[in-house]
């Protein structure tokens, strides 16, 4: 298990320290901005959507390793993603940093290399960073004008 915690850290510090998509989205459809008082994150999450499916995904902000590897892979699995899906996936991630979900219900959407943020559960303040591009990205695709904070 110890081995699994390592590859699972190194994913995250990678992501942490090389953010994929960490750019403006000129062209988006949907933004929001969001807040952790706690750590200090600060995120925007562009969104570019195409029917209802999400085309290109974006984020620009700083913040604590968690946050921002937590945004780099929200926005390589949700690109291609229908709405629907990305509901999913927020649900099932949810689940698994607060340690309240069973991931291994038939039918329920993988996680793929969300998984890596399965020990945030052991440690409840970390879970806002860990959300934060979630709920920012939910404020976004409802139109919501003000800034989602975790508080």
């Amino acid at each position: 298990m110890s081995d699994l915690r390592g590859l699972y850290q190194e994913v995250i510090l990678d992501h942490s320290k090389r953010p994929r998509n960490f750019r403006a989205l000129e062209d988006a459809d949907y933004h929001a901005e969001g807040y952790n008082p706690l750590c200090g994150d600060r995120i925007t999450i562009y969104v570019k959507l195409e029917n209802d499916r999400i085309s290109d995904v974006s984020f620009q902000g700083s913040g604590c390793a968690i946050s921002t590897s937590s945004a780099s892979l929200l926005t390589e699995t949700l690109k291609g993603k229908t709405l629907g899906e990305a509901e999913a996936l927020f649900e099932r991630f949810h689940a698994l940093v607060t340690g309240k979900g069973n991931g291994d219900k038939p039918g329920a959407v993988p996680l793929g290399k969300l998984e890596v943020f399965s020990g945030v559960a052991e440690f409840p303040v970390r879970v806002k960073c860990a959300t934060l591009a979630w709920h920012t990205l939910r404020s976004a695709l409802a139109g919501e004008a003000k800034a989602v904070s975790t508080e």
